[in-house]
């Protein structure tokens, strides 16, 4: 059995270290924050929840890297959200040192884990958690598109009225405003969306995605948690059953889309070793331009981490 850490017991954090004891896939998870008594509330919360819902991974929290040892996978959720009066900057200076000192952190005490970030900004933190690890670039990625396509697919689920378990969907580019939805790639039961759906109803549903987070924040005061713990959650355990599944995840790309040293979101087969390989797609024109528009976006983000760094 593995041993699976979630950095950061905030909502995310806490939601994938529940949903991974939910599938009762591993030993332990360990929940870790800087409040160590509130990770250690949350884990124990959890745990407390095992006789009810029926499974046995045992959740404990700490505040100590220690307990970490012996990783196979960790998750890191740790960062703040951007606050009235932070600028952009501010936020990846504050939230890189924080996912760069985690990281080297967790290298102290795990050997060749496999990383998954979900610190925001996504595309630049999983840059600092690479370089900070030292690891292959198989083994350190994002959690983002698996998000971004679950919520298109809920939006298209409930504009047609179908059950969103039938409908197949991929996305690209960076976690954000500049994410490339593919209606070309999206099925309903194998039916093509596009002969399901006006193209005005559909390019609102794609435009609705890309201010998909933002949506939640102005509903809920603070960022999502459910899906997206239940989304990294889902990486886990592709990674822990070895099932070589397809998503959309963010991958250090060295020539493919023609983009190099940059981590941007794309198709990729998520197995036992992490990133077993990157599906490089046959984009058209106008998707590899936007492809292309997202990838200048996520290299000045970049810059801004290489400038304050």
């Amino acid at each position: 059995m593995s041993k699976v850490t979630v950095v950061g017991a905030g909502n995310v954090g806490a939601t994938c270290a529940n949903v991974l004891a939910h599938a009762d896939l591993v030993r332990d998870v360990v929940l870790v924050d800087i409040k160590g008594d509130f990770a250690k509330g949350k884990a124990l919360d959890s745990w407390q929840q095992a006789p009810i819902d029926y499974y046995s991974t045992r959740l404990t929290g700490t505040d100590n890297y220690e307990d970490t040892a012996g990783s196979d996978i960790v998750v890191i959720t740790a960062g703040i959200p951007r606050k009235p009066g932070m600028s952009r900057d501010d936020l990846i200076a504050t939230n890189a040192k924080i996912v760069s000192s985690v990281t080297t952190s967790i290298m102290k005490h795990s050997e060749n884990p496999i990383i998954i970030v979900v610190s925001n900004p996504l595309d630049v933190m999983t840059y600092a958690a690479h370089k900070a690890s030292g690891l292959d670039k198989s083994r350190v990625f994002g959690m983002a598109g698996i998000l971004d396509t679950a919520r298109y697919r809920a939006f298209l689920a409930t504009e047609l009225n179908v059950s969103p378990k039938d409908i197949q969907a991929m996305l690209l580019g960076g976690h954000g405003d500049t994410m490339v939805p593919l209606p070309r790639y999206t099925t309903v039961a194998g039916i093509p969306v596009t002969e399901m759906i006006d193209a005005d109803k559909l390019n609102a549903i794609v435009e609705r995605t890309k201010k998909g987070g933002g949506e939640l924040v102005g509903l809920m005061g603070t960022s999502a948690w459910y899906a997206p713990g239940a989304a990294a959650a889902q990486m886990v355990g592709a990674i822990l059953r070895d099932e070589n599944r397809i998503f959309p995840c963010c991958s250090l790309l060295t020539g493919e889309y023609g983009l190099k040293d940059i981590f941007l979101g794309v198709p990729v087969k998520l197995g036992a070793n992490g990133i077993e390989e990157v599906l490089e797609l046959k984009l058209n024109e106008a998707e590899m331009a936007l492809m292309n528009s997202s990838a200048d976006h996520v290299k000045k983000v970049i810059e801004v981490y290489h400038s304050l760094s």
